[in-house]
């Protein structure tokens, strides 16, 4: 007892010990006020759209402000029909836009994966859409529809179809017009995500399949689609939900005509929120998209199996 005693170490002063936990804390110190003033933009605003999704608030209407419990979202499933049309619109809008910018953007990056000469500006002019802005991109594409100097007028003038043609106001044109302006700029981010991962496919892979006599398709089936799983199912869910948000290229584009036509879910909240002044409502529906992006995005997330390793 005596020896382990006198082997025992002192305990170490107050303030050394003090001085070794400052270490261990100051990362957390350090990064505390950005935390904290990303939890202040991210949570402030998500409060108080499920508070007043519960609210009757129009600040033009003051007297008719108050507590509406769940009113606004019976109304919405019950008693709104541009409810139901801009929500089966938005999912339309979804899938032909991811599921054609995902099959053009693979097709993009494995040509810009190749060996070739000029591959750099190739590759520079292929990504270079995914630089410009959605209100930009509007832009460009509203000169390239113009009846007057647009595309309809060169087409005009070839003998097809006819002068003064506006695919933006035409009911039959306006989708696929709309189609077209997004594909353009939405196809390089899938790309670039895509490319990147094609570029850490080893080569023996491929060189093995060849000796076995595998063709191009069945290399390509077996061997490059299933590495590339996970960017596949990362890219189409974070595109998704950018697409069920877009409001600014159609907006811009075509402001949800003709007649409604183009009209999604979030481009009717802001309508309803900042033209009719109706915030109590547009945060119920702000509320339902929430829930259905969340729902939709675990659902997929389960079966597609994301991150289990399958490359």
């Amino acid at each position: 007892m005596a020896q382990a005693a006198a082997v025992a170490k002192p305990p170490a002063p107050p303030g050394r010990r003090r001085a070794s936990a400052t270490p261990r804390r100051l990362p957390y110190l350090l990064i505390a006020p950005a935390a904290l003033l990303m939890l202040g933009f991210i949570a402030y605003p998500v409060v108080s759209v499920f508070y007043y999704s519960l609210q009757n608030y129009n600040p033009t209407k003051p007297w008719r402000n108050g507590y509406a419990g769940f009113d606004n979202f019976v109304h919405a499933f019950t008693s709104d029909p541009q409810f139901w049309g801009t929500l089966t619109f938005s999912a339309k809008w979804v899938v032909v836009e991811v599921g054609l910018q995902l099959l053009f953007g693979l097709a993009l990056a494995l040509i810009v994966n190749q060996t070739f000469v000029g591959r750099a500006v190739g590759r520079a002019l292929v990504f270079s859409p995914w630089a410009v802005s959605g209100v930009l991109t509007s832009a460009i594409w509203v000169l390239l529809y113009n009846s007057q100097t647009g595309i309809t007028r060169y087409l005009a003038d070839m003998g097809i179809g006819s002068y003064g043609t506006s695919w933006l106001s035409d009911t039959a044109t306006v989708f696929p017009a709309a189609i077209v302006a997004d594909l353009w700029r939405g196809v390089p981010f899938f790309a670039i995500l895509i490319l990147a991962d094609l570029q850490s496919v080893s080569r023996d892979l491929y060189e093995a399949a060849e000796v076995d006599g595998a063709t191009r398709l069945q290399q390509f089936w077996h061997i490059t689609l299933p590495h590339l799983k996970d960017a596949i199912v990362l890219s189409t869910l974070l595109r998704a939900v950018w697409e069920f948000n877009n409001v600014d290229l159609l907006y811009t584009l075509t402001g949800g005509g003709p007649a409604g036509e183009t009209t999604t879910l979030p481009l009717y909240i802001a309508n309803t929120s900042v033209d009719a002044h109706n915030f109590g409502y547009a945060s119920a529906l702000t509320t339902v998209a929430f829930v259905i992006l969340l729902f939709c995005s675990i659902v997929y997330l389960r079966l597609s199996k994301f991150g289990g390793g399958n490359k």
